[in-house]
């Protein structure tokens, strides 16, 4: 390069770049776990700047190094561990370690590496004097144990030396035990003095001094000069430094090889600064699990504890983990204890009462057997004596056959027309109606439906009824429903008194009642028997107070009583559905008093009173025996029928609801898993079935619809009840329905809006009724559109062969048309001597030349089989055809 390009260089800083001088000064420390992963960290010392005052008054920058922990860097640092060194204000921070030559950084290098040589060679020495110190204390503990011993063993047969000898006396007892101690000592061997121990010496100020035992120490002059305050406090301290000595040497010496440079503890600043990252300390559970061995061994071999017996519980069903508690047992002995018995269990298995009893005996319990049922028991209050009781008013049921006017005769004493709100002009419900007479007097009546689907509704009614009123009709005498309510009345075992209705009629003949109830052996008191028999008439109002009569002197003769001053119980007449109250019950009050606010159990479901409303529909707050009443509050739809109790808490209700509902579904599934057994085996899948969901206004009009409903069909079709309900039908009605492609009967009920539109997309049909006949005959007649029609075989002829010909390798036979006629493509049969040997079809029917469809009798023609060609002379052929008839329940 010449002179001249030298000139034309620009002029540049000595540095590369420019940039800010560095405000930290940082350094690196080696950072050590305790599963043999290390990292480094980065330690940083930045400047504070602060202010204070000085001597004249006036602010001055104070400068401070704040140190702080930075993240882990990824490059592994030098172990050595550096010290942030604060330079001079002067200096600027960015020189610390951009401006050190190579000479500076070796010789830092060289004595970082001798600080680390020094602490490696500190520690090992530090080791090396803790082993050294716990040899010295082993040493010495062995020989005053020793001493301990000789000690005692020179005091024993000083004793038995002073029992031989009366002469010798306590003096010469104490120098020989004085003698025997100092000559143990004597020989006792001196450990040597570790580095350690001198070290500590030193540090103390004082020489190490022997060991004095307790014996000499004892037997101190009691002239020795007292120690002052301060001696005293200056002696703790060195016995408290010494101390603290031990236990540290006694903590190097116990760490393994395997655990150095390890660290323990958390990490501090100030650790990693100086290096001190402590040491592998002992955690006090082994410290309380060491003293607990300790004062197991001082209070020597402890007795068995006694095995407690307890009193175990043993319901209908237990499972092995529940036992297990019972009994306070491992669940894994029990389970051991049941392989042994030949039982193969596991932890949730349930066991019966039998096995859980063997197994608690065998464990060496006491066996207390419980039923699920005892829940029940306690309902049953126990009865009332007579000076509780009071009288009633008489619970009468009113029954007969359809159309023999009951509601009507019930509407003339109650001068009420309830009759008109019925559907069709017949009761579909059962209703609970409380009548004050002139006089005073008050009957309850029941009001039950005739038609033969609410059997079982008039059998409830006959169930908690005193007094039956049976009606029939003059015009129509004894019915088919008319024996069944005799039948009802019977099996009750209550009394009848016959009203015999509708006298007013032209054509009605009573006598004709009187004598053909004699068949079903009620008596009236005309003919010598002991039954009532009133004459009356609904429509003109005649005979009622006959009736009245009648009914109070029953009552009378059965002295009706009962207690109210007791808890209420009683029976569900009729529960339904209805919007905004929810479900509501009709009760008959048959003993104890009834209130709001009472808690009570009615079949599966339970509740708490929140109204009371009275026939008249009156708002009541409580209800007497033989009073009818509507109840509000209850959490779900009881059957007609149910028994209601009431319970002293809603804890009582819950567990009595929760024990019958789990009875049900129990009963539920046994009876489906028997009806799928038997499906299996008598049918073989030929059964076609109509779903349908019926939703209802009463829990008494669904049950009749399904009884009626199930009993019809036959082997081939049958109906299929995939829900019922009381209420409304609603969208989740409509989903079932439109899965399993079944009808929808509303009886009473309609659909909101969101089913209405949802059916209306699905197309699922939805059928109204407020009449239970329509819903029997429709039903009646979709099940007989699934029926396979019948086939029924019609015969049409016979013809003779006289003559076989054959034509292109086929038989022909030449035949005369004996009887009937005969047809082309009807089912033939050849018969030889009687005997049929062939089934088929005509393939050929031919009058001379032509193909013709049928022969009358009296005619020639020729015939051949399909298929079949092994005819004779003198056959028979039989011609019949298959005709469908269609099929009806």
């Amino acid at each position: 390069m010449s002179d001249r390009d030298q000139e034309k260089k620009p002029l540049s800083l000595n540095r590369s770049k420019l940039e800010l001088s560095k405000t930290v000064e940082a350094g690196q420390v080696r950072q050590n776990f305790s599963h043999g992963r290390s990292k480094s960290v980065t330690v940083e010392v930045r400047k504070k700047r602060t202010f204070e005052k000085n001597e004249s008054g006036r602010f001055r920058e104070v400068k401070k190094d704040i140190v702080a922990e930075q993240a882990p860097v990824e490059t592994p640092a030098p172990e050595a561990k550096k010290e942030p060194v604060e330079e001079p204000k002067s200096r600027p921070a960015a020189e610390d370690h951009g401006n050190l030559t190579d000479s500076e950084r070796a010789a830092r290098m060289a004595a970082l590496k001798a600080a680390e040589e020094r602490r490696k060679q500190e520690e090992a020495d530090a080791e090396i004097r803790a082993r050294e110190e716990a040899a010295r204390k082993a040493a010495e503990e062995e020989a005053r144990k020793a001493e301990e011993a000789k000690a005692a063993e020179a005091a024993k047969a000083a004793e038995a030396e002073a029992k031989d000898k009366d002469e010798v006396s306590v003096e010469d007892v104490e120098k020989q035990l004085a003698a025997s101690t100092a000559k143990g000592k004597t020989s006792k061997p001196k450990p040597a003095a570790t580095p350690k121990a001198k070290e500590d010496d030193v540090i103390m100020g004082e020489p190490a001094e022997p060991l004095v035992p307790e014996e000499r120490r004892r037997a101190a002059p009691a002239t020795a000069k007292p120690k002052s305050r301060k001696e005293q406090d200056e002696e703790d301290a060195r016995k408290a430094a010494r101390k603290r000595a031990e236990e540290e040497a006694q903590g190097r010496a116990n760490r393994g090889k395997a655990d150095d440079g390890r660290r323990r503890g958390k990490l501090s600043i100030a650790n990693a600064m100086t290096g001190d990252e402590g040491g592998r300390r002992r955690s006090m559970a082994s410290i309380k699990r060491q003293q607990a061995k300790a004062k197991a061994r001082a209070m020597g071999p402890q007795k068995p504890k006694e095995k407690i017996v307890r009193d175990v519980t043993i319901p209908d069903v237990i499972t092995v983990q529940e036992l297990a508690n019972r009994m306070a047992e491992r669940a894994a002995d029990v389970i051991k204890t049941l392989m042994s018995m030949g039982v193969m269990a596991t932890i949730n298995q349930s066991l019966d009462p039998d096995t859980a009893q063997l197994v608690v005996e065998e464990f060496g319990h006491n066996v207390k057997r419980v039923s699920d049922a005892d829940v029940e028991e306690a309902l049953v209050v126990a009865d009332d004596s007579e000076e509780q009781l009071v009288g009633r008013p008489p619970v009468v049921t009113v029954m007969g056959h359809v159309d023999h006017g009951k509601t009507s005769l019930l509407d003339a004493l109650r001068s009420t027309d309830v009759a008109g709100g019925e559907a069709g002009g017949i009761t579909q419900h059962i209703g609970a109606y409380q009548v004050t007479m002139a006089t005073g007097s008050k009957i309850t009546f029941i009001d039950t439906p005739g038609h033969a689907a609410f059997t079982e509704m008039r059998s409830r009614g006959a169930k908690v009824t005193d007094i039956v009123v049976l009606v029939v009709a003059a015009d129509d005498s004894v019915m088919p429903q008319t024996i069944e309510a005799i039948s009802h009345a019977k099996a009750a075992g209550v009394p009848m008194i016959v009203a015999i209705n509708k006298i007013d009629k032209p054509g009605a003949n009573p006598s004709k009642v009187k004598t053909e109830l004699l068949q079903h052996e009620v008596v009236v008191e005309e003919m010598g028997g002991d039954v009532q028999a009133v004459e009356v008439s609904a429509k003109q109002r005649t005979g009622l107070t006959e009736l009245e009569e009648a009914i109070l002197l029953q009552a009378e003769v059965l002295d009706l009583k009962a207690n109210p001053q007791r808890v209420a119980d009683g029976v569900v007449v009729e529960a339904r559905m209805e919007k905004g109250r929810g479900s509501v019950a009709t009760v008959l009050v048959q003993r104890g008093t009834l209130r709001t606010g009472d808690i009570f159990v009615t079949g599966p479901e339970w509740g708490r009173v929140r109204a009371l409303v009275d026939d008249h529909g009156t708002r009541v707050q409580e209800a007497i025996p033989g009073m009818p009443v509507e109840v509000t509050g209850l959490n779900g739809v009881p059957s007609a029928g149910d028994d209601f109790v009431v319970v002293e808490n809603e804890a009582k209700a819950r567990e009595v609801s929760d024990f019958r509902q789990r009875r049900i579904r129990e009963t539920q599934a046994a009876a489906m898993k028997k009806s799928a057994l038997e499906n299996m085996f008598s049918q073989s899948g030929d059964v076609k079935e109509l779903p349908i969901v019926i939703k209802g206004d009463v829990q008494g009009s669904v049950e009749a619809l399904i009884g009626t409903l199930q009993k019809l069909g036959n082997e081939e079709v049958s109906v299929r009840v995939l829900h019922s309900g009381v209420g409304g039908i609603n969208e989740s009605d409509v989903t079932l329905a439109r899965a399993s492609n079944a009808l929808i009967i509303g009886f009473n009920v309609r659909a909101n809006q969101q089913a209405r539109e949802q059916a209306r997309r699905d197309n699922v049909d939805i059928r109204y009724y407020s009449i239970i006949y329509d819903v029997a005959d429709d039903i009646k007649k979709m099940l007989s559109g699934m029926l396979s029609p019948e086939v029924r075989e019609k015969f049409l002829g016979y013809a003779e062969i006289r003559d076989i010909f054959t034509i292109s390798g086929n038989k022909i036979a030449g035949c005369m048309v004996t009887e009937g006629i005969v047809k082309r493509g009807a089912g033939v049969r050849l018969l030889r001597d009687d005997v049929v040997i062939h089934s088929g079809e005509l393939s050929t029917l031919r009058r001379f030349k032509d193909e013709v469809k049928e022969v009358r009798e009296g005619y020639e023609c020729g015939m051949s089989f399909a298929k079949y060609n092994d005819l004779q002379v003198g056959d028979m052929i039989e011609c019949f055809e298959n005709e469908e008839i269609a099929v009806e329940l």
